[in-house]
């Protein structure tokens, strides 16, 4: 039947409205714990949140004593303007302190997640992240700086010792590698500078370091397409070393030869008096052959180096990057100081600690045939060295 013009119509029973979800406290800290406890249990409590980090020293990849002392380095840059965000499970604006803010910023670096994701587990949008997490940054390029230097001589002297007791290489002063940092094909429209030769976009980490693995000069930001030479060459490092600033010290060899300081490196460097590289080709005499062998084992404690680095800092592993190319390099430059600072807080790395393996998976190895007449010599003359006193 047709409605009657003019009717009043029925309204409908409205819905109860549910009154909003009351907010949970924690659980009840256990006698002598603090923030630290507390924290963990905030951000593993979300389902989304990796089933890998057991505790929370596996979440930050470091010692309480150690964050604390980041927390101290930074403080003044953190508090001197406070910020309020957003929390959207709860409606409300929270204050976070300096332990919260640094370690939104080290679960960033550390877990390589999403923004997104890493705002869901805190319950902020993705933007208060990303600015956190910058602030941080900023604030460790210019408060931690001490802790990525090259050695005094004091400490050089070490180094060398050490170098010589583990691996027979009298003069050794370091060793060095690069590594390519992965980046999206979208992340540098309308530019090929970034394809690298295995077709793939990237940004390349040079990185020298000691036998603790701590790094002690570090370049990056050039772009994947140039060759491991190549990036050697437009290095401060390179121009120190060529002017006698860096690695200028000798050492008389029992035989009576003179030995410059030198770091070490794989084939796809030059072989120049403070940069020794290893004989190539098959069928070597028995000299060449136990000098490559030390070589091989005193590189790889940057190729270690540079594995670990990468996987305690997933952030520069590429798999979920959109980088920005002038702030990628600052990043990958603070995640190579945390690094120094576990090591100064924590000494040297436990085997469980380490990254074994190939750090450039996917890529081939380099080779270049540039030799200066000098280098050749003090090569060979390390070569019958290390096979006399084997």
């Amino acid at each position: 039947m047709a409605p009657v013009r003019g009717a009043k119509k029925r309204k409908r029973p409205e819905k109860p409205v549910p009154a909003p979800a009351p907010r949970l406290p924690l659980p009840p800290l256990p006698d002598g714990s603090d923030w630290w406890g507390a924290f963990y249990r905030r951000v593993a409590g979300h389902s989304s949140f990796p089933r890998e980090y057991q505790t929370i020293e596996s979440v930050l990849k470091m010692s309480r004593k150690t964050f604390d002392y980041i927390c101290s380095l930074v403080k003044k840059d953190l508090t001197t303007k406070t910020y309020g965000f957003r929390n959207f499970r709860f409606g409300d604006k929270t204050i976070l302190d300096v332990e919260d803010q640094v370690a939104v910023a080290l679960i960033r670096l550390t877990a390589g997640e999403s923004l997104q994701n890493i705002g869901i587990w805190f319950g902020m949008n993705h933007s208060a992240i990303s600015n956190i997490t910058w602030r941080f940054i900023e604030s460790m390029e210019e408060r931690a700086i001490c802790h990525l230097k090259w050695p005094s001589p004091e400490e050089m002297a070490t180094i060398k010792a050490r170098f010589e007791k583990i691996y027979g290489l009298p003069n050794c002063c370091g060793a060095i590698d690069t590594t390519h940092i992965l980046m999206c094909s979208s992340a540098q429209p309308n530019s090929r500078v970034w394809l690298d030769n295995e077709n793939k976009n990237s940004m390349v980490l040079q990185a020298v370091v000691d036998t603790n693995m701590r790094f002690r000069d570090i370049v990056s930001g050039w772009p994947g397409s140039l060759d491991d030479s190549c990036i050697l060459r437009t290095s401060g490092l390179y121009r120190l070393c060529e002017k006698g600033i860096r690695l200028d010290g000798h050492m008389e060899l029992p035989g009576g030869s003179a030995v410059r300081e030198y770091i070490v490196g794989d084939s796809s460097y030059p072989l120049l008096p403070w940069l020794m590289t290893p004989y190539q080709g098959q069928g070597l005499p028995a000299a060449k052959a136990e000098f490559n062998k030390r070589h091989t084992a005193a590189t790889k404690v940057v190729q270690t180096a540079l594995a670990t680095l990468k996987g305690r800092w997933r952030v520069i592993q590429g798999e979920l990057w959109r980088p920005d190319k002038h702030r990628l390099p600052r990043i990958i430059f603070v995640c190579c100081l945390i690094t120094n600072i576990i090591i100064d807080m924590e000494g040297i790395p436990s085997k469980e600690m380490l990254v074994s393996g190939n750090h450039d998976h996917g890529y081939k190895q380099q080779f270049s045939n540039v030799a200066d007449d000098n280098a050749i010599k003090q090569r060979d003359d390390l070569s019958h060295h290390v096979a006399a006193g084997e």
